[in-house]
């Protein structure tokens, strides 16, 4: 990934006095896709931050800040929290509009790549073959039918346990995780969906889609494998990996 740092959000701060945000759609044509990735990072990270100033007052969005006789509130720093949800609604904006332009950078990249494998050698990579599956019992198997919208990985296995879930389903230390459950690279919130998905789905098949390196390092298999959380398996957790974000 290219090393960017977007330097509106290098340093967050809030003030504590009136500040108005008159809002401007960026331009994102000139970023590349893992530019794209790198500024929607910084733009939740940026979110996350205003919402722990939220937090520290106790309000939300929607929280009164002014008195039953409509005078404001004396418990609270009245102008900081307008001033933080005027930039939280600027991002938000800003983050809708990056995901629709990241999205067509995903479309645009996938095209690209299969008009790259025809010219190669006259023909797209489904004629060239099917794409590697795993089954729930870790058996490789193989599928005809392409992902049905481009997903990018997300999160990283970093250790498996033996005789755990998530090694009988097949995972892999290494593994790339590009789709668990309904949770995907565009709303996994720092992993925090993934956990939801766990949480509602004890004893119950998940599917999760992958990407691992071939044995020679060289190739890319796309791999499907269905992992049932569940406590009582022997070691810690319900899934018995380590996932972590990229």
């Amino acid at each position: 990934m290219d090393n960017f740092t977007d330097p509106n959000l290098s340093t967050i701060h809030v003030p504590s006095g009136p500040t108005t945000y008159t809002h401007t759609t960026p331009d994102y044509s000139t970023l590349t896709l893992p530019q794209l990735i790198t500024r929607k990072d910084n733009l939740e990270a940026e979110l996350k931050a205003l919402g722990s100033v939220l937090d520290s007052h106790g309000v939300t969005m929607n929280t009164t800040l002014t008195t039953f006789d409509g005078y404001p509130r004396a418990d609270i720093d009245v102008a900081q929290i307008r001033v933080t949800r005027s930039r939280i609604i600027y991002l938000r904006n800003d983050w809708k509009g990056l995901m629709g332009r990241i999205e067509r950078g995903l479309v645009e990249h996938h095209e690209g790549m299969k008009i790259s494998g025809q010219d190669r050698d006259g023909k797209s990579e489904e004629e060239e073959g099917d794409v590697s599956t795993t089954s729930e019992s870790g058996e490789v198997q193989t599928s005809s039918s392409p992902p049905s919208a481009p997903e990018a990985p997300f999160a990283k296995v970093n250790t498996v346990e033996p005789g755990s879930p998530a090694h009988e389903a097949g995972l892999k230390v290494g593994d790339l995780i590009r789709r668990f459950g309904s949770a995907i690279w565009s709303n996994h919130e720092r992993l925090r969906r993934v956990g939801e998905v766990v949480q509602q789905n004890q004893g119950r098949p998940i599917l999760v889609r992958v990407q691992r390196k071939t044995t020679d390092g060289v190739g890319v298999q796309e791999l499907e494998v269905r992992v049932t959380p569940r406590g009582g398996w022997g070691g810690r957790g319900s899934l018995g990996c380590h996932v972590v974000p990229i």
